[in-house]
């Protein structure tokens, strides 16, 4: 039997369609691990829309914010996306933060990576037993530490700037309340059709 053109690409056809189909029959699962589900699972508690004060310590005194987060799971409970935005009393949105917190099943640690104010980077941050802890940078010898308690539908977070030589400072403190549910950021997905 002579090999043709035409014979040749039916079988690179099957070839190349051979994985594919194979792949096919996996079941599809939720992104992520049961660990990093569980690990994530953990911190529902943060989940909802939250309103109240921020009051933030700068240079020119304190101000006061209307402050709000949004958190909620994405990729089948396998991390938490979380916006934060303070609002002055006119309205104006004065800022916004955005933050993605994952487990790292390898290093046995949650992953919080935050973009705010022109800054990102992929932080210290540990669940407590009734909220978190997480710290940032604030240049040489120092860091802001933020504590979060959360009970009964409050929200408490305290940012202390700690530098190597001075006595601790209050940055911010917010107090916010859990005004409902959400389905972001996975509700209204792009249907397939």
């Amino acid at each position: 039997m002579k090999t043709t053109p035409l014979m040749l690409s039916a079988v690179a056809a099957i070839l190349l369609a051979a994985p594919a189909m194979a792949v096919a029959q996996v079941p599809v699962q939720p992104a992520g691990s049961a660990a990093q589900r569980e690990a994530l699972g953990a911190l529902d508690f943060m989940d909802g829309e939250w309103r109240g004060q921020a009051v933030v310590h700068g240079p020119g005194g304190a101000e006061t914010l209307t402050q709000t987060e949004r958190v909620g799971s994405m990729l089948g409970g396998s991390i938490k996306v979380i916006e934060g935005r303070g609002y002055a009393a006119d309205g104006l949105t004065v800022f916004n933060a955005m933050a993605v917190l994952s487990w790292d099943e390898r290093e046995g640690r949650y992953r919080f990576r935050s973009w705010a104010n022109g800054f990102s980077g992929d932080y210290r941050f540990e669940r407590t037993e009734d909220g978190f802890r997480w710290e940032t940078p604030a240049g040489p010898n120092a860091r802001i530490e933020y504590v979060a308690t959360i009970r009964n539908g409050t929200w408490h977070e305290v940012g202390t700037f700690i530098m190597e030589g001075q006595p601790p400072r209050q940055m911010i403190e917010m107090r916010l309340t859990r005004i409902g549910d959400t389905d972001w950021p996975a509700g209204g997905a792009v249907p397939p059709r």
